[in-house]
Formats: structure tokens, C-alpha cells, sequence
């Protein structure tokens, strides 16, 4: 295949001769520069549609590779190695080696959504970066980002009580990621709440933090969404074929062998 990405071209397969003389001509310093023949056999031809069941990723296939979203991204402006297009490109190609090559810096999205309102063909690329850093959680490439343990704290609060508090949220989070409680921006946030808030309000708020309080009546709805939530990963699991990588992995265990 003909390298027509210009990111395909990584730094360390290129390969330049200090000293070269080509039929009498010294070719040498960048005129002998050249990049070394490789062969990609590890095409992952369901790779687009493993992203796209996964939430934000449904729009992928509509990506005409025009630019905008890496043109108006955030983390593209500090880092140019941050490149949702390119991304994007791989996953419609089948490239998941390569697109694995940069699973440390994909979860480093911070959804300010500037790519989504450049998207001309409603791609939602914040969506497809979500998608991806779920991809590569549940695929065990990398470990679940402090972006995505903060969604499940979210979801898993709405679900049980029908409402949020953010205090609890807080807590969870810092819990779950493993950070102190007392960090100064947060002791700073609370000083200026308890100068500024009314007293009536800040009571609620405590009670709120101890007492954890319901929608009214919201147990039927809950039961629906853990169903509902139960259905998708399900789905998302076949859709990536880890049911099967699952089964694989308990026969190994168990000794039986496979069919």
C-alpha cells in the first residue's frame, strides 16, 4: 500500500546515508534519505464498526478527513501530536497497530467540543475521542483515564438516586482515582461558599452530603436504566468480541480445550 499519510511516516523508519554515491553522484545528507519497507498484516477490518458501538463514535463513518476538528482542537494547539483527523483516519483504514501507538495521549480530549461545532458532516469527534478511550479500556490497552472514572461516578449517582450532588461526586472520584480529599483549590472553593452562600442553603447542602437523598418514587426508573445500561454493554461487548475473548480466556483456565 502507498504511503499517502503523511503521519505513517514515523521518524524511526526513515533512514539517512551521511555518505552515498549513486552511479557517480553523491546523493549524501537528505538527498539519500529513505523509508524503510514495512509490510502491515494486522488490518483490523471491524475496527470502524467496534467504534462506532461505542457511544459518541456513531457518526465516524461520516468523516470526509477535511481537518477541521484537529484545526480547531484545544490539545492539538499545545501538542501536535494530538491529531483526532489522523485518528480517525486509522480507524476507517483498519490500522490498529498504529492507532495504538499513541494510547497514551487519545484520553487526553478535554471535550471543550470546539472540533464538534467545526465538524461540517456532524461527525462529533469529541464523541469519537470518548469512544475511543473506551475502546481502549475495554480492549486492555490502557487503564481506565481520571475522564472516564469520573462519567461512571456521574452515571452511577443518577442511576441510584435520580438526582447528583456534587459533593458526593467529588468524594467518589477523588476516592476512586486515589487523590487527598483536602486540596487547597477545593479548601479555597469552599472558604469562598461559606462567605457568599445563605445559610439555609449551605444547611441543605450538608444534609445533602450525609443524608444522600432520592427522587421521590424513582425505583421503577432505576430498575429501567440498570436494565437498559445492562443491555448496551452487553452489546458492546459482542460488537468488540470480548464475549468471546472472555469464554477464551475462562477455558484456558479451566483446562478445557477450545472448539
Amino acid at each position: 500500500m502507498p504511503i499517502h499519510e503523511k503521519s505513517l511516516i514515523r521518524p524511526e523508519n526513515l533512514k539517512t546515508h551521511e555518505k552515498l554515491v549513486v552511479d557517480g553522484v553523491d546523493v549524501s545528507g537528505h538527498w539519500s534519505t529513505f523509508i524503510h519497507s514495512r509490510v502491515v498484516t494486522d488490518y483490523n477490518e471491524a475496527l470502524q464498526e467496534e467504534i462506532a458501538a461505542l457511544p459518541g463514535g456513531e457518526n465516524i463513518h461520516r468523516c470526509w478527513q477535511c481537518g477541521s476538528c484537529t484545526n480547531a482542537c484545544t490539545v492539538n494547539a499545545v501538542n501536535p501530536d494530538f491529531n483526532p483527523r489522523y485518528w480517525i483516519y486509522l480507524v476507517r483504514m483498519g490500522m490498529e497497530s498504529e492507532l495504538l501507538r499513541d494510547k497514551d495521549i487519545i484520553w487526553q480530549c478535554v471535550s471543550c467540543n470546539k472540533c464538534t461545532y467545526a465538524c461540517p458532516r456532524d461527525v462529533v469527534p469529541e464523541g469519537v475521542m470518548k469512544a475511543l478511550s473506551h475502546w481502549l479500556e475495554l480492549k486492555g490497552h490502557t487503564r481506565k483515564s481520571p475522564s472516564m472514572i469520573f462519567d461512571e461516578v456521574f452515571t452511577e449517582q443518577v442511576i441510584e438516586r435520580g438526582r447528583i450532588e456534587e459533593g458526593r461526586i467529588i468524594q467518589s472520584f477523588f476516592r476512586r482515582t486515589g487523590q487527598a480529599l483536602g486540596q487547597d483549590w477545593l479548601i479555597e472553593m469552599g472558604r469562598r461558599l461559606l462567605r457568599r452562600l445563605p445559610l439555609a442553603m449551605l444547611t441543605r447542602l450538608g444534609l445533602s452530603s450525609v443524608h444522600a437523598p432520592r427522587t421521590h418514587g424513582w425505583a421503577r426508573s432505576r430498575a429501567a436504566l440498570r436494565e437498559y445500561v445492562a443491555e448496551e454493554h452487553a452489546r458492546q461487548r459482542r460488537a468488540l468480541g470480548l464475549n468471546e475473548l472472555i469464554e477464551g480466556a475462562q477455558r484456558d483456565a479451566a483446562g478445557i480445550p477450545h472448539a
